[in-house]
């Protein structure tokens, strides 16, 4: 069996080498392993630490510039040649003690891990966003995990090859593997306090991250159908606009004029706007079809 350990690094020059000493002394020893650092554009020393460590199971990947950790993970997904795969943090705050647990859980049955900082040691500022955000995110996705935003993982080489990540996509991973129908667990994890460099924690990213949540739900609800989306706001705007007319057609015939009437407006716009809604919905679903078409093909008799 063989063990594939991603990191992503972003300026994380002074925890490089700590951390691959203490990832080589939890590593269980009957499994092969590679670790895949990914330097995320760095500006310090990282790419250089790395490249510095004579190890024949190193992969050392490097980005021109800063593209986020969602892309370091792809790219990192893609290499990976490990049948469990493992991905963590540069900064030291992922204790690589935990790795043998997540080896555990992965070979209890589950196809997913994610790790659950449950005794968390950033400051409040960045607690309390993270509490809020998981709880909204348990009930948009329906996958009942504590802590969605920790990347202390194990994948089966199945679930990280399906995985197409962008933005800040990444936070989602459970879910979006859960809804594939792979068997996801939790298990929790030691955090430590951060020693080197600085956190690019920031409003920006949770911003981000909860702008992709409205995109990832969207998707985990209509991706099959989005007929189902658009054709009940469509069909809702159209009856609404019918009644309306409805009403003002009875108005008239009763002798009130609707030349100054607003509504007669309205009516008209919402019975548009409705069968646009409607076209929109019946369009993505023929795109959906023939994209589903060419990837599963006709159903031939033998």
């Amino acid at each position: 069996m063989k063990l594939s350990i991603i990191i992503p690094a972003y300026n994380e020059e002074d925890n490089i080498l700590p951390l691959y000493k203490e990832i080589l002394k939890n590593i269980p020893k009957k499994y092969s392993y590679e670790i895949i650092f990914i330097d995320d554009g760095s500006t310090d020393s990282t790419l250089k630490n790395i490249k510095a460590i004579k190890d024949k199971n190193i992969k050392s990947i490097s980005f021109r510039k800063n593209f986020g950790k969602a892309e370091g993970l792809n790219t990192g997904f893609k290499e990976a040649t490990g049948d469990i795969i493992i991905t963590m943090d540069a900064d030291l705050q992922d204790n690589p003690k935990e790795i043998p647990n997540f080896i555990k859980k992965i070979n209890e049955g589950y196809d997913l891990v994610s790790g659950w900082k449950y005794n968390r040691l950033d400051p409040l500022g960045k607690r309390v966003p993270s509490k809020l955000f998981n709880k909204l995110t348990r009930i948009l996705t329906r996958v009942n995990l504590h802590d969605f935003n920790c990347g202390f993982k194990a994948y089966k080489k199945e679930v990280a090859k399906s995985l197409k990540l962008y933005g800040e996509m990444h936070r989602y991973i459970p879910a979006m593997a859960s809804w594939q129908g792979f068997k996801v667990g939790e298990i929790k994890v030691d955090h430590r306090e951060r020693v080197h460099g600085v956190s690019k924690y920031g409003w920006e990213r949770l911003i981000k991250g909860l702008l992709d949540l409205c995109t990832i739900t969207f998707l985990g609800s209509y991706q099959r159908s989005p007929l189902h989306l658009f054709g009940t706001i469509g069909l809702a705007a159209t009856a609404e606009g019918i009644l309306i007319g409805t009403y003002l057609t009875i108005k008239w015939f009763e002798g009130y004029p609707l030349s100054n009437r607003p509504l007669l407006l309205l009516a008209v716009l919402l019975i548009v706007l409705g069968i646009q809604i409607l076209s929109l919905g019946l369009i993505a679903e023929m795109i959906n079809y023939n994209k589903y078409y060419k990837e599963n093909g006709s159903k031939i008799k033998n």
